[in-house]
């Protein structure tokens, strides 16, 4: 297998998952993760994913790698679990391959991880410590990274050494599993702060509503008082690595600020689920979209309150009463 094009190696692991008694989950992992791959040189090489030829990854080794995992993993039942992996070591220094030497990472690996949530660290070695492949099997593994372990009570550990031997590092990949010990979920998130003190309100309301069209979780502006006694608004936005830049980019644009204060946290939140209900109010029926989210004391739901003013409207009624008769609908059917 040698010098073959991308999807060839996407056919034979495709007709392999056909024949192999595994999970649905399983199958697509391993497709999905030689799609991750050919897309990747797809990009570095500026031509169509059909085009692509694979040099080191043209090999049996690869697939063995991907369905091998696909079969260990779905074995573990670990494709109904939620993987969560800390930032990824991928070295220093350089790395030979087919088109000469080149600094490492190589260009696959950051194209993989460009478009993942993936935080990844160079570090103490300077040689190649995660491999294209690897990288595009763990983006399509794992639901969140986070610098630090979830809280949970541990079951098993598993280590698995590496053939090279690193001075002063250990060549070894730990995974640990267990059960939460909350029914919170850990989130990782970006928080971007600016202080701005020579801006209308209407040019911070428009500023909210294009940060929040953009995608992100959360603004607020809060008034603070900075050197000299001067009163200025704290705008503070939750927002995830995907969006960031471009709520930056619109920070700087809307309110003219001179600079953009980033961090990376963490936050826990309650499981949500956004479910959608035909109700009948005043004789019309109506769509309602509403989160529900379960707590040890019981099941919640709140009302989507585009949906409720949309539907106040209709009716010319207040929000209040639309609420209070939505609610009393959703119910009597939950």
């Amino acid at each position: 297998m040698h010098e073959r094009k991308g999807i060839e190696i996407k056919e034979i692991i495709t007709k392999s998952v056909r024949q192999l008694k595994i999970s649905e989950s399983a199958k697509t992992f391993a497709v999905k993760s030689i799609e991750t791959l050919i897309h990747a040189e797809s990009k570095i090489h500026g031509e169509p994913e059909d085009s692509v030829h694979f040099h080191e990854a043209a090999s049996f080794d690869t697939v063995v790698d991907l369905l091998g995992t696909a079969i260990a993993l779905d074995d573990l039942g670990c494709f109904d679990d939620d993987i969560v992996v800390t930032p990824v070591a991928i070295g220093g220094g350089t790395v030979t391959f087919s088109h000469g030497t080149s600094s490492n990472p190589a260009y696959a690996i950051l194209e993989i991880f460009r478009e993942s949530g993936i935080i990844t660290v160079g570090g103490n070695v300077k040689d190649e410590l995660t491999t294209p492949t690897g990288a595009s099997m763990l983006v399509n593994l794992v639901k969140e990274c986070s610098e630090f372990y979830p809280p949970m009570k541990i079951q098993s550990i598993g280590y698995g050494a590496g053939q090279k031997d690193f001075e002063g590092f250990s060549n070894v990949l730990k995974i640990v599993r267990g059960v939460a010990s909350t029914k919170l979920q850990l989130d990782t998130v970006k928080i971007l702060e600016t202080n701005v003190d020579d801006v209308s309100g209407e040019v911070l309301g428009n500023m909210i509503e294009k940060i929040m069209a953009h995608g992100a979780k959360d603004v607020t502006i809060s008034s603070a008082i900075t050197k000299k006694g001067r009163p200025t608004n704290l705008v503070s936005v939750i927002c995830d690595s995907e969006t960031m830049n471009s709520i930056m980019d619109l920070l700087v644009t809307e309110t003219g600020t001179l600079g953009v204060r980033v961090r990376t946290s963490e936050r826990y939140i309650v499981p949500r689920a956004v479910k959608t209900l035909s109700v009948n109010i005043q004789g019309q029926s109506f769509d309602v979209r509403y989160k529900t989210r379960e707590l040890n004391n019981g099941s919640h739901f709140k009302i989507e309150s585009d949906d409720i003013k949309e539907i106040s409207g209709v009716l010319s009624i207040s929000f209040k009463e639309t609420e209070e008769l939505l609610n009393q609908e959703i119910r009597k059917k939950l």
